[in-house]
């Protein structure tokens, strides 16, 4: 299954259940996209294709849960309203590229997630954005660079000579990112 499929089934329903909590239509897009980040990294560990949709929902709701916590906001939301799920113990490069992303300049993040995340071709996001498609593929490059660059700032990797990324993943309490 691809995330994309996942998007044009759930998305305005998951849009319309992150507003109905949060009430504010900028951060409800952000926490859409941070929902939609966490189902594509976990998408393959779905078992059971039949239960997709409270899959999608509770990873929702758990994104919901961590905005409020990031805010430090006096108990908005209850723990009876939205249930929690235990912070894996074990660290992984989805943490760190779920970081990674969300600490991009919007200008990189918004595109990059349309494109890589959301599957649209890029003349759609320029026509989307309203942005020429020039630009669209620009922030789309930059975004990967900088994705590439936060994992060597993250947890030390390097950029061989080839071009890739290299390096060991980092115990979450030495994750500069994660941590």
């Amino acid at each position: 299954m691809k995330t994309k499929l996942v998007w044009d089934a759930y998305a305005e329903d998951v849009k319309h259940f992150i507003f109905s909590k949060i009430k504010d239509a900028a951060v409800t897009d952000d926490v859409l996209q941070d929902t939609f980040i966490k189902i594509h990294i976990k998408l393959e560990t779905l078992k059971d294709a039949a239960k997709l949709k409270s899959w999608v929902f509770s990873i929702a709701r758990h994104t919901v849960m961590d905005y409020f916590r990031n805010q430090d906001l006096k108990n908005p939301v209850t723990e009876d309203t939205l249930a929690s799920e235990p912070i894996p113990t074990e660290h992984t490069r989805e943490d760190c590229l779920h970081g990674i992303i969300k600490s991009l300049p919007k200008k990189y993040r918004t595109p990059l997630i349309l494109a890589d995340i959301q599957g649209l071709k890029q003349a759609q996001i320029s026509e989307q954005l309203q942005v020429p498609l020039a630009t669209v593929k620009s922030q789309i490059q930059r975004g990967r660079k900088l994705i590439a660059q936060g994992f060597v700032d993250c947890c030390d990797f390097k950029i061989n000579d080839s071009g890739y990324l290299v390096g060991e993943l980092k115990e979450r309490e030495q994750c500069k990112i994660c941590h």
